[in-house]
Order: structure tokens, then C-alpha cells, then sequence
């Protein structure tokens, strides 16, 4: 059985601008491979699908993911869409909800939840987000993390 890819998703959101960012690392067979971008006149509750929609895609059917986060919404996402009985399914953001439906229905993952440690990979997408949330200012944008960067990312 090979490695789970893994990936480190950090989520920056500011309410009173409605600017998100996020950016993720993700290490897997081929190496390592990180994203970073936001968007601007959002939700607090889509940008943490965003990310989640973001960090996903790509990945081949039936990989197995380890996806490690500090994000309430990030974390919450599966439990939303699998609801107990009594618990209404989401009535927002539809079309993301469509998409990670499909993305969690085709892989294997498992998601950790965990605080950002200084010089690990999770700090490193949390400082990216942060950079991109103010970047979003100016307009939605996505940009691939340069592999010199990712190599000081602690994964």
C-alpha cells in the first residue's frame, strides 16, 4: 500500500472585507506542489469550501488523503454532508457543496484537525493565506507556492 498524499490546508478569512485566502501544500508521489489564492465579497462559510474544493481537485480517484487543517469549516465539511437524522442538509453555496460531494465520494479522506506549530507545514499555508487574503483585496487570484518556497515548508 503506498503513502496517503498529504496536504496542509490553512484558511484566512476577514469579515469585515469579505476576503478570503487559502493556500495549501501537498506532498505526494510526485513530490511536493502548493497552491495559494483568495477571493473577495465572500461568505465566511464559502471560503473554507474553497479551499477545501481547491485542495481536492486534481487528485486521482480513490487516492487515499490525509488532509491536515485548522479550520472549523474545512473539518466540518464531511459531517455536513453525510447529516444525522434531524440535521437539514446545507441550503448555501450548492455548487461547492455539488463539487466536494463528488471529491470526497471518490477518495479516501481523512481529515485532521490541529493547531499551526512553527516550522511545520501548516504554519507555512497558514502564512501563505494570510498573504493571499490581502491579495484578494484586489480581486480573486491563484497562484502555484515557487518550489523554492515549498522546500522551506517543513513537509
Amino acid at each position: 500500500m503506498s503513502d496517503p498524499i498529504r496536504i496542509w490546508l490553512a484558511v484566512a478569512y476577514a469579515a469585515p472585507f469579505r476576503v478570503g485566502g487559502w493556500a495549501f501544500v501537498r506532498r505526494d508521489a510526485a513530490g511536493l506542489a502548493g497552491l495559494a489564492a483568495g477571493e473577495r465579497r465572500l461568505s465566511g462559510g464559502r471560503a473554507p469550501l474553497l479551499a477545501l474544493a481547491a485542495a481536492l481537485k486534481d487528485l486521482p480517484k480513490g487516492a487515499e488523503v490525509e488532509l491536515v487543517t485548522s479550520d472549523a469549516g474545512v473539518a466540518a465539511a464531511p459531517r455536513i454532508l453525510a447529516p444525522q437524522p434531524g440535521e437539514e442538509p446545507p441550503t448555501e453555496d450548492l455548487d461547492l457543496w455539488a463539487q466536494l460531494s463528488t471529491a470526497l465520494k471518490d477518495r479516501r479522506v481523512r481529515i485532521v484537525r490541529e493547531a499551526p506549530q512553527p516550522g511545520r507545514p501548516l504554519a507555512f499555508a497558514a502564512a501563505w493565506a494570510e498573504q493571499a487574503r490581502e491579495r484578494a483585496k484586489n480581486g480573486p487570484f491563484a497562484f502555484a507556492i515557487p518550489k523554492p518556497n515549498l522546500a522551506r515548508s517543513g513537509a
